[in-house]
C-alpha cells in the first residue's frame, strides 16, 4: 500500500508521511524531524530486507543473526552515513512523521513496483516503506576513484514508497531523450533507475584544453555518464567536497587545492 505523503516548502523542502494501520517506515537516522505521539520510534542495526532482518522476523536470529547484523552494519559503514535505521510504526490509528534531506533542497517520492530498482548516492536516502529492501551497490575501486562519488551507491528494490532528497533544485530526465547518454558532474548525481548504466569517461583527448579543464574546470578530466532508458535525478547544489574543489579552482592561494599533477 502506498504511503500517503505531503511535500511542503520550496527551496528547503520537508515531507510529512501518514502511516496507517499495518504500515511502517524506516529512515536514515539523520533525516527524522517530528512525529505525532502515537507513532513509535525504534532504532535497529539490521538492514531492511537483509539476512539479519529476515532472521529477526522469523525469530531465528541467535548467534547467526548477530553475525549477519554485524556484516550488514559493516556494509552500512562504507556509505559514511548513520549505522542504524530508525523505524516508525503507528499505534491505535493513523499517525504522522516528518522528514527532511541532509542539504537544503527538494525531495522526490518514488513508487517501486518490483520491476525496477533504484540506486542513490549515499546522502540522498531519506526514508522508505518497510516493504522496500535496502542494500549496497559497489561500482568497483577504479570506477569509484575516477568518479569521486561513484564508489558506493545505496540500492533499493521491492515494492513500496521510497523518498529521496537532494541539494537545491532537482531535475528529472531520461538519457533516452538525449541520444541515449548524458554527461554529468560527479557532485550532481542524486539517483537513477536500474535500467540506467553508470560509468565514467574522460572529457576529450589528453591535450592542452583538457589539461585546462582538469586544472580549473572543477570536474577534473572525467565526467559521470548515465546511459539507457530510465529516470535520472540530478541536483543543482553540489556536495561540500565538490564545492571545495570548485572554490579551489578559482583561487590558486587556497592551500587545500590539489596540484595539477594530483588531478592527473
Amino acid at each position: 500500500m502506498t504511503i500517503a505523503s505531503k511535500i511542503t516548502g520550496e527551496y528547503a523542502q520537508n515531507i510529512t508521511c501518514q502511516l496507517d494501520a499495518n504500515q511502517s517506515m524506516f529512515a536514515d537516522a539523520t533525516k527524522f524531524r517530528w512525529k505525532t505521539t502515537n507513532v513509535t520510534l525504534e532504532t535497529r542495526l539490521s538492514t531492511p530486507g537483509g539476512q539479519a532482518d529476515t532472521a529477526n522476523k522469523s525469530s531465528q536470529s541467535g548467534g547467526g543473526g548477530f553475525l549477519k547484523t554485524a556484516m550488514e552494519v559493516g556494509k552500512r559503514m562504507l556509505t559514511d552515513q548513520s549505522l542504524a535505521f530508525q523505524w516508525f510504526t503507528p499505534v491505535g490509528g493513523s499517525g504522522l512523521v516528518g522528514f527532511a534531506g541532509e542539504l537544503p533542497g527538494q525531495v522526490r517520492v518514488i513508487e517501486l513496483d518490483g520491476t525496477n530498482g533504484w540506486r542513490a548516492e549515499s546522502r540522498a536516502f531519506i526514508c522508505a516503506e518497510a516493504s522496500v529492501s535496502y542494500d549496497i551497490d559497489w561500482t568497483g575501486f577504479n570506477l569509484g576513484r575516477r568518479s569521486k562519488e561513484g564508489f558506493i551507491f545505496e540500492r533499493f528494490t521491492g515494492n513500496g514508497t521510497l523518498i529521496l532528497g537532494g541539494g537545491g533544485s532537482l531535475v528529472e530526465m531520461n538519457p533516452k531523450d538525449y541520444g541515449g547518454k548524458i554527461q554529468v558532474h560527479g557532485g550532481a548525481v542524486v539517483a537513477f533507475a536500474d535500467s540506467v548504466s553508470f560509468n565514467v569517461e574522460r572529457v576529450g583527448a589528453l591535450n592542452a584544453q583538457t589539461i585546462m579543464t582538469a586544472a580549473f574546470g572543477g570536474s577534473g578530466l572525467n565526467l559521470i555518464t548515465l546511459t539507457g532508458d530510465g529516470p535520472v535525478i540530478l541536483q543543482s547544489t553540489l556536495h561540500r567536497e565538490f564545492e571545495n574543489d570548485e572554490k579551489g579552482d578559482m583561487s590558486s592561494s587556497n592551500p587545500s587545492r590539489e596540484g595539477l599533477l594530483g588531478r592527473l
